[in-house]
């Protein structure tokens, strides 16, 4: 090799090293770190992130789920009378230690019928226990997610049956239910050097058998007397979230959910005056699935205060309501 092809080269590497030197420090530049990230989180899922020891997380959220339709068994929609379920439901949180967190989820309601009756006031729903305890936690470089095993134990505390005088009054399930879920937590930067957050929660939930009188959230009418065995329930649910900037966040959920056949086993009683005996009463809801999605923004004013507003669109399914839920929260850490 010439000498002058032997610098000619070296001019060429160190104008390539120049360049990739600059190309990497601009990358770095542009690289947004965690702690410029302030998250609300998504509507619906829920974070595997455990509160640091000491420290209490409230969450409320106010909504009303509009449904005006149902997709059938075959997946045909059909229009219904419009229904707006005014609701509340709340995270209260505390971090037992930096791995487990622990609390309850307590819920109120209002039903307000464009036919027929709405509630008589506002109404008490089911409460949930919850405990989270953390398995992993993500590391900047790593492939591990956070991850998280959560059960629940909701409470049948809201009315249910014996509804007879206000069957608009039942915003609760009369079962106690137990769910085991398992939350995920990744981050991600994209090409423009911001963070993407993603969530994966998946969960299954097993209800009791509940007795029932009279008019009941199971379809039952008066002088009803039997039991009803609400089907198990899976749904997954996966969320987006893009920094926009440090506040500023635009949030997607994408939830898809299974629920089994709900049964209900009983009688009525027979024609008044007669001597009958009761006539029995049978019924199978079917098994039902359904797709949400659910956009929102955020804003944050700091890493420990932030609001979110968005919608819930349930719109595909079978056996399932339709509905939209528009939905806001402030979300809280002390």
């Amino acid at each position: 090799m010439s000498e002058r092809t032997w610098r000619l080269s070296s001019l060429l590497i160190l104008c390539n090293w120049a360049v990739a030197h600059a190309e990497d420090m601009a990358t770095q530049a542009n690289h947004q770190s965690l702690d410029d990230a302030w998250w609300t989180g998504p509507l619906l899922a829920a974070s595997a992130s455990t509160l640091p020891q000491g420290h209490f997380l409230v969450e409320p959220y106010v909504y009303d789920v509009i449904t005006y339709g149902y997709n059938d068994s075959r997946g045909h929609r059909v229009s219904t009378p419009h229904v707006n379920d005014f609701g509340s439901q709340s995270y209260i949180l505390y971090g037992i230690t930096d791995r487990i967190s622990g609390g309850l989820i307590p819920r109120f309601g209002y039903k307000e019928a464009s036919q027929g009756p709405s509630s008589s006031g506002i109404q008490v729903g089911d409460v949930t226990l919850q405990a989270q305890y953390r398995l992993t936690r993500f590391q900047e470089g790593s492939w591990i997610p956070t991850t998280s095993i959560v059960v629940g134990e909701t409470l049948p505390t809201g009315k249910y049956d014996r509804l007879d005088q206000h069957p608009a009054d039942g915003f609760g399930a009369g079962a106690r239910t137990t769910i085991v879920s398992l939350y995920s937590q990744d981050y991600f930067w994209l090409g423009t050097g911001r963070i993407l957050r993603t969530r994966l929660d998946l969960s299954y939930a097993l209800s009791s058998q509940v007795s029932l009188q009279g008019v009941s959230v199971y379809g039952t009418a008066s002088g009803f007397t039997g039991h009803a065995k609400p089907g198990n329930t899976f749904t997954a649910d996966s969320s987006w979230e893009y920094s926009l900037t440090r506040s500023w966040v635009l949030a997607l959920d994408v939830v898809y959910e299974h629920d089994a056949s709900t049964g209900v086993t009983g009688s009525y009683p027979a024609a008044a005056g007669g001597s009958a005996p009761p006539l029995p009463f049978q019924q199978s809801s079917g098994p039902s699935r359904s797709w949400a999605f659910a956009p929102a923004l955020e804003y944050n004013w700091s890493a420990r205060m932030g609001v979110i507003a968005g919608v819930r669109y349930i719109p595909i399914g079978r056996n399932s309501g339709i509905s939209v839920t528009p939905v806001a929260a402030i979300n809280m850490v002390f």
